[in-house]
C-alpha cells in the first residue's frame, strides 16, 4: 500500500494564514503582478478573447468596487503534458524567476500560489504542476478536479508530445465541466527550435488549438520568452470569468430581492383569503 503526498512540504502563506486564523487573508500583491490592461494574445488567430480590452461590465464593476468575493476567491489552473516537457520549468520561471538545468521529474502533484491585483482587485491563482510520469497518472489526476483553467503543455521539437496533447485534455476534462474551464495550448522550450521546425509545428499546433478552442502561446522557459506575458493573460482571463460570474449571481439575487419585496406576508395572506372566499 503506498501513501501519497505532496511533493510540496509546506502550504503557501496564503493558505496557511487561512487556516490560522480563520479569515481571509493573503500576502500582499508585489508591485510586478499587477494588471492594468488586458494582456494581449500570442497570437490573434488562436486566443480566447478577440477583444483587446477588459469587458466593460467587469471594468465598471472594479470601479465601482462590486466584484463580491472575487478578491477572495483562488482560481485553480493546472498544468498538464508528457513528462519532461517542461511544465515544472515553466512554473518556476514564472514563480521564482529560476531555471534549474538539472532535471528532476515530477512525483505526483507540487503546487504554487500567485496573487495578482487585476484592476485594483486582488486575484489569486493555484498553479498546479502534475507528474508526466504514466505511474502517476493515476495519482495526479485525483487534483485536476475544480480546474478553472488547464494548461495543455507540449515540447516544440518534440511533435509525438503535441499528438499527446488531447489525451491530457480529455483526462483533465473526465474531471470538470469542459463548458466552464478555460483551455491554453502551449509549446515550450521555444529556445532550442530554429525558425523552419517551429514555423511547421507551429501551424499543426494552432490548428489542434482552434479545434479544442484553447488559446495558443510558445514561450521559452530558459530564456524567460513569453512566459510573464503568458501568466498575465491567464490571470487576466480568469478574473474577468470570475467577475462575470458574479455579477450574474448578483444579479439573480436582485432579482429575487425585488419579488421577496413586492410579495409580503400579508399580501399573501390577502391573496389565500380572497382565494378562499372565491371558492364559497
Amino acid at each position: 500500500m503506498f501513501v501519497f503526498f505532496l511533493s510540496r512540504r509546506r502550504l503557501p502563506r496564503g493558505l496557511m494564514s487561512l487556516r490560522v486564523s480563520g479569515m481571509s487573508v493573503f500576502p500582499p500583491v508585489r508591485r510586478d503582478r499587477v494588471i492594468a490592461q488586458l494582456p494581449q494574445a500570442f497570437r490573434k488567430e488562436a486566443a480566447l478573447h478577440i477583444t483587446e480590452e477588459f469587458n466593460n461590465k467587469v471594468r465598471m464593476a472594479c470601479k465601482e468596487q462590486r466584484t463580491g468575493t472575487v478578491g477572495f476567491k483562488i482560481s485553480k489552473v493546472i498544468v498538464v503534458g508528457d513528462l519532461a516537457v517542461g511544465k515544472t520549468c515553466l512554473i518556476n520561471r514564472f514563480c521564482k524567476d529560476a531555471f534549474d538545468k538539472n532535471y528532476k521529474a515530477t512525483i505526483g502533484v507540487d503546487f504554487e500560489m500567485e496573487r495578482f491585483e487585476v484592476l485594483g482587485v486582488p486575484f489569486s491563482l493555484q498553479l498546479w504542476d502534475t507528474a508526466g510520469q504514466e505511474r502517476f497518472k493515476c495519482i495526479a489526476s485525483t487534483y485536476y478536479r475544480g480546474a478553472q483553467v488547464v494548461i495543455i503543455a507540449f515540447d516544440v521539437n518534440d511533435i509525438a508530445s503535441l499528438g499527446h496533447a488531447r489525451q491530457w485534455l480529455e483526462d483533465a476534462l473526465k474531471e470538470n465541466d469542459p463548458t466552464s474551464v478555460q483551455l491554453f495550448l502551449v509549446g515550450t522550450k521555444k529556445d532550442l527550435s530554429s525558425p523552419a521546425q517551429y514555423s511547421r509545428i507551429e501551424q499543426d499546433a494552432m490548428k489542434f488549438a482552434r479545434e479544442i478552442h484553447a488559446e495558443y502561446w510558445a514561450v521559452s522557459s530558459l530564456t524567460g520568452e513569453n512566459v510573464k506575458e503568458f501568466f498575465f493573460r491567464v490571470a487576466a482571463l480568469a478574473f474577468e470569468t470570475n467577475v462575470l460570474a458574479e455579477l450574474e449571481k448578483s444579479g439573480s439575487r436582485q432579482i429575487g430581492d425585488v419579488v421577496r419585496i413586492n410579495s409580503t406576508s400579508s399580501n399573501l395572506y390577502a391573496t389565500k383569503k380572497k382565494q378562499a372566499n372565491c371558492c364559497q
